[in-house]
Parts: C-alpha cells; structure tokens; sequence
C-alpha cells in the first residue's frame, strides 16, 4: 500500500497467504438483546445438534457479576455460556443469552472463517432465532516473537514503530498504543491496538493469552454498533467487508520484510 493511502476506505488490497503468519486468534461476534432462555439446556439442544457434527464438545461456563453499592453488594449475577470446540481444540463457538462468537487459533483463511460464522449464525437464526442485532464485531491479533520481534523496526512502519525503532527501545519495558478510527465508508469503527508487552503479560486475558518471553501485539477489531433486524446474509455480507477493512489495515502496517520473514514473498 503506497505510503499516502488510508487503508480506511477503498478497495482491500490482493491478499498475500503468509505460509507461518503470526496470527493468534480469530473472533468474529454478533450481539443481540437478551434471550433468558437460552441459559436453558433443553432450550439450546437443537442449536447443539445443528453444530454438533462440527463442534462435538460442548462445555457450560458459569460466570458471576456482583453489583456494588454504597454499602457493599447489593445483588449478583449469575451467567451460562455454552462452548461449543471441535475434536482439535482450534475452533470455539460461544454461544450466551446476549451474544454469539466464534473464534479459531488455526485461521487458514478468510473465506473459510466467514463461511463456518455464517453457518453459524444460520443455526441461531433458526433455533434460537433473536430479531435484533445490537453489535457485529471481527477481531484478528497477531503476536511476533523472538528473532522477529528484535528486528521489528524493519517489520513495520516507522509511525507504528515507534520508541521501538529509536536507542531507547533497549530500555523500553512495556510499551501499547491505541487508536479508535471512524470507517468512512461503512458507518463502523477500528480499534488498533499494538505495542511491545513483556513476559508472561498480556493487552486483553480474555483474548491473548500470556507467553513466557516478551512479546509485541497487533490487536485490530472492526465493528458496527448499531441496531438492526437479524439478517444473516446481511450480517455475513457486513461481516465479510470489517474482515477486508482489517486486512487493508493489517498492510498498511506491515513492511515487505514482514512478508518475506513469514513467508509471504520469495
């Protein structure tokens, strides 16, 4: 991408198959109101056996939130999840009374990424069948170790860089930036994140785990939030196009070194 473009609106670049790309994790979620019913075993059975041949396990998850007041807690909240992964472990359907996600640590493309969300979603549409969507997000996070990351001045652009590629980054402990952009051209928004985290650390536990050697991060997630009918070509159209802005961002970033160290480019 030449240096005065934004690869906040255009056409996405041509996609460049990296054969070791550092990809970590990949989330696409759509929210919607409440659907208390889905906390229900015999509720989601149908959902489960629609997706079972591809994410045979499923495993309940229970969280807390506690609401404080002056005086201390005033009630608690109790929340079922369902996780839904397949025989390997690499893929993970979640499905909670106020959103569905899946997520991946083996990406091996676009294409398919999308096509297994919008099965997914078909399988909601007709078993659980929420009429609203209140948020559609997709996220992909990178991470660069070892070697790499001590030649990361030559893997990036200087603006993303940074302190990093100045005598100051041998000094540099932890170091995150963060921008939130307006897309212009499909009335969402991209949250880049990206910066040099140490041992055992981490920008988000809920989406990267920690590592035991110091580690930088390129964390982008593109969303709409805004209040539609429940429409699953529409969302896996809208989905489809916050995957590209991502990809046109991720290039934007990254050098020709980038590619040839992870093997993009001969």
């Amino acid at each position: 991408m030449h240096a005065t473009e934004t690869p906040l609106k255009g056409p996405p670049p041509a996609e460049v198959p990296l054969d070791d790309a550092p990809l970590v994790r990949v989330i696409a979620q759509v929210r919607y109101p409440l659907i208390a019913s889905v906390e229900n075993r015999s509720f989601i059975g149908p959902f489960q056996e629609a997706i079972r041949n591809d994410y045979p396990t499923l495993r309940p998850e229970e969280s807390r939130s506690v609401v404080l007041g002056p005086e201390g807690p005033l009630s608690t909240r109790s929340d079922v999840s369902w996780r839904f992964s397949d025989e390997s472990g690499t893929w993970r359907v979640t499905l909670a009374p106020d959103f569905l996600a899946i997520e991946t640590w083996r990406y091996t493309s676009r294409d398919d990424f999308l096509d297994r969300f919008r099965r997914v979603l078909t399988d909601l549409h007709e078993h659980v069948n929420p009429r609203t969507v209140d948020r559609l997000g997709v996220r992909y996070i990178d991470r660069i170790l070892g070697e790499n990351l001590r030649a990361l001045p030559q893997l990036v652009r200087p603006e993303v860089a940074g302190i990093l590629a100045t005598p100051l980054a041998e000094d540099a402990h932890e170091l995150v930036s963060q921008t939130l952009f307006r897309l212009p051209e499909s009335n969402g928004q991209l949250r880049a994140r990206w910066g040099r985290v140490p041992a055992r650390s981490t920008v988000d536990p809920a989406a990267v785990d920690p590592v035991d050697e110091p580690s930088w991060i390129l964390d982008i997630d593109a969303f709409r939030q805004e209040s539609s009918a429940f429409d699953v070509e529409l969302i896996g159209s809208r989905a489809r196009t916050l995957a590209e802005r991502i990809y046109s961002f991720f290039r934007w970033v990254v050098t020709d070194e980038f590619h040839r160290r992870y093997g993009g480019l001969s």
